[in-house]
């Protein structure tokens, strides 16, 4: 689409050109809502004012509208012109669909975390240089071919990797036998099946308030809705349970109880107890998300609340996403086994199974003891880039924002003392190339707060970023 500067036609003709293209081809559907001006010039590098006389062009003719609010949006193609009849609307189909589309800002760090010159201080994941790949290439090349299946798995997952998870999960007092633990394609898709599968529509999710589930809609797209629980140093509010249950009368708990998204808080091993003790008492059953264990920095976290939990109260949720590959999309899920046949049946009807290759990977890292060196390199390197951050707050930040150290994890959850516009200084530091987390994604009442994380950046980039984050919140304070 980058106009030919050394071409006789004039640049705004050959943009209208391009973009009737793709409302002529179809990739641009009625509906659609274009590019701002401002973001359009300058991926073309061209002046506003030549997309101005494009849009204005392709306005006369009938293909795209703008509106205050709305901005600029496609309302008929070529082919809907020459023969007066209404085009297929998919932009309605799209809405009418019953799974809601991400959070406009979530759209926005998704596409600007492939940027390559953005500096990512929110991204939940390793960076490149705390992947596996070496040890990767190593485990794959010792394998027997005979090894390698390349066809589908069982339905609960592929039994090695099953009986690899069983034995690991022993270590903190989980107690699983393969036939009660289910392979998936990384926690997201564990919660997106309890979603379908075991609660009702309109059913309840009792959960921390912040909360990674409030940055997305796998629940809320099933019917279900949120009543948040606030926390403090020892994690979730659990004296709050019981009168939520009885004003919210089909509802489980959702918890992140290690290094909790995006807090950072660790639930003490009394409060554990003590969630589990209420949902005894009330018949809540718990979700347990608890996919940062492997993350800690100077002591292991307590053990599970499964490990605790003696009645089948709990579905456990784990991954090998934050301490391996978040691109092996491997997690499981561990609970009764009527539970796990019914989600292992939902999926099979969704995918037919989790990737083979991925299974086998994970499973020889697990069997060799690969996973635990390796998660001991990566807490080695996050406590170092943790304390390298708190440093660089304490010099930048002490007198304009709050924070806690976090025990493990990726996170630190920044309140800033000021009273700012959390999404003008989004915008303002993706302006230059800084990629943040704002806390009203989790809460909408966090509105001072930041999911700052020190898994991805590098120190130097860190170091540029909270210099120029500084200079940026006080911009924001000012206006």
């Amino acid at each position: 689409m980058h106009p030919d500067r050394i071409s006789s036609v004039p640049l705004y003709i050959q943009i209208v050109e391009s973009i009737k293209e793709k409302i002529r081809s179809g990739e641009w559907v009625v509906g659609t809502r274009l590019p701002s001006q401002r973001d359009l010039a300058q991926s073309l590098g061209v002046n506003r004012s030549t997309i101005s006389l494009a849009f204005d062009e392709l306005a006369a003719q009938g293909l795209i509208h703008s509106a205050y609010g709305r901005g600029t949006v496609v309302i008929n193609n070529t082919w809907g012109l020459l023969t007066q009849k209404q085009p297929t609307n998919w932009q309605a189909l799209i809405e009418s669909g019953s799974y809601k589309p991400n959070l406009a800002m979530i759209r926005k760090i998704n596409d600007a975390e492939f940027a390559p010159d953005v500096v990512r201080m929110g991204t939940g994941e390793l960076a490149p240089q705390l992947l596996p790949n070496r040890q990767t290439d190593e485990l794959l090349r010792n394998l027997p071919v005979s090894s390698l299946s390349l066809g589908y798995s069982e339905p609960k997952g592929d039994r090695q990797l099953r009986e690899e998870i069983a034995r690991y999960v022993t270590r903190f007092g989980i107690n699983a036998a393969p036939s009660s633990i289910l392979i998936v394609s990384g926690a997201l898709q564990a919660l997106q099946l309890i979603s379908v599968g075991l609660l009702d529509h309109g059913s309840t999710i009792l959960l921390e308030k912040p909360s990674y589930l409030y940055s997305v809609n796998v629940f809320q797209s099933s019917g279900m809705r949120f009543a948040g629980v606030k926390l403090d140093s020892g994690g979730m509010r659990v004296d709050k349970l019981e009168a939520l249950k009885r004003q919210y009368q089909s509802s489980i708990i959702y918890t992140i109880p290690n290094f909790h998204n995006p807090t950072g808080i660790l639930m003490s091993r009394k409060r554990r107890q003590q969630m589990l003790s209420v949902s005894l008492q009330a018949r809540l059953p718990i979700i347990e998300d608890d996919v940062y264990r492997e993350l800690w920095f100077d002591s292991p976290p307590p053990p599970p609340l499964k490990a605790m939990d003696h009645a089948g109260e709990v579905i456990y949720i784990g991954s090998v996403s934050k301490a391996l590959s978040p691109g092996l999309r491997v997690g499981w899920v561990i609970g009764p086994e009527t539970v796990i046949d019914r989600l292992a049946d939902i999926k099979m009807q969704s995918d037919y199974g989790s990737s083979a290759v991925s299974q086998l990977i994970v499973s020889e890292f697990l069997r060799t003891g690969t996973y635990d060196a390796h998660s001991a390199f990566v807490r080695e390197k996050l406590k170092i880039r943790r304390d390298y951050l708190i440093g660089l707050l304490n010099q930048y930040f002490s007198d304009i924002a709050d924070w806690k150290t976090p025990a493990g994890g990726f996170y630190i959850w920044l309140k800033i003392r000021p009273e700012i516009n959390l999404v003008l200084l989004f915008k303002n530091a993706l302006e230059q190339h800084i990629l943040l987390n704002p806390g009203i994604l989790y809460d909408r009442q966090s509105s001072q707060y930041l999911r700052l994380s020190f898994s991805y950046a590098t120190l130097p980039q860190m170091e540029q970023a909270v210099r120029q984050l500084r200079g940026l919140i006080l911009e924001v304070q000012k206006s």
